[in-house]
């Protein structure tokens, strides 16, 4: 037995006040089917329902739901339907449902499936307790077939920002995935990582690293590290190896016999003429 949506109170957003202001750049495009003639017309609103549903400023040739377009095409679905199968593909399986917790899981899919952010963390609760049970999917689906999505889009209307104010577009500013997320990736992968290869990031604190390192590293680590060099220790060490230094007699002895030394002939390749000296 699936549990009951808890309850939860409204909160007075810019969507739940009339409005009485002049039309201008902050007012959305409606995408409607009925009003499409032509086939540009069917490609702006599937260009619109990526962009609402994927948060894509560009459609990518690999988000691309060949199928859906076709039958929508075809008029064989409805946009509504068309924006459910967005949100039950593979591709929003992997680069939103798969990324978050589903307390912000449920933010996101508000403001992209309904227009508005959620009233309150009530409210991020009750949702929360529907994916937990039902799924992703389940949730999707209780969300196109509530009273508020069909008063507001109805079977024909892609999904717009309500009474846009403040963040505009906020579909479009959302990450792909928070801090929650990042720091539950990064204690996965520096288990078997060092601290040097290890990237943090958002609120994970030094013990937190700390835990995540093998115990190994810093017996590793102890090894290669170099100890501290005690300068004055050095100095008396070496001042007792040059005072205890005994320096070898290097000196040559000297001979106090006499040299005589005698005059050698020597042949020169000229005859030496004496100057002749002038009285």
């Amino acid at each position: 037995m699936s549990i009951p949506l808890l309850e939860y109170s409204p909160s007075s957003q810019n969507q739940r006040v009339e409005g009485y202001e002049v039309p201008n750049e902050d007012t959305p495009t409606l995408y409607k089917l009925t009003s499409a003639t032509s086939d540009t017309d069917i490609d702006a609103i599937i260009w619109a329902g990526y962009r609402q549903i994927f948060s894509e400023h560009l459609i990518l040739t690999s988000y691309r739901q060949n199928f859906l377009e076709s039958q929508l095409r075809n008029r064989a679905i409805t946009v509504r339907d068309f924006i459910r199968g967005l949100g039950k593909s593979e591709v929003f399986r992997s680069q939103v449902a798969d990324l978050n917790s589903n307390y912000r899981l449920v933010d996101i899919i508000l403001k992209r499936f309904l227009g508005r952010a959620a009233y309150n963390k009530d409210e991020e609760i009750a949702w929360s307790i529907v994916i937990a049970t039902k799924g992703v999917h389940g949730f999707i689906d209780a969300l196109l077939d509530s009273d508020e999505y069909l008063e507001n889009f109805g079977d024909d209307i892609v999904p717009y920002q309500r009474r846009r104010f403040g963040e505009r577009p906020f579909n479009l500013v959302n990450p792909r995935y928070n801090s929650y997320w990042r720091d539950a990736q990064s204690m996965r992968n520096m288990g078997s990582r060092s601290f040097y290869s290890a990237r943090t990031s958002g609120s994970l604190t030094t013990d937190d690293i700390r835990r995540a390192i093998p115990a190994n590293f810093f017996a590793m680590a102890g090894k290669i590290i170099i100890t501290e060099r005690n300068y004055q220790r050095t100095i008396a060490s070496v001042t007792s190896q040059i005072t205890t230094l005994d320096i070898p007699d290097t000196s040559r002895e000297v001979s106090t016999e006499e040299v005589t030394i005698k005059p050698v002939a020597v042949t020169l390749p000229y005859s030496y003429i004496p100057g002749i000296s002038k009285n």
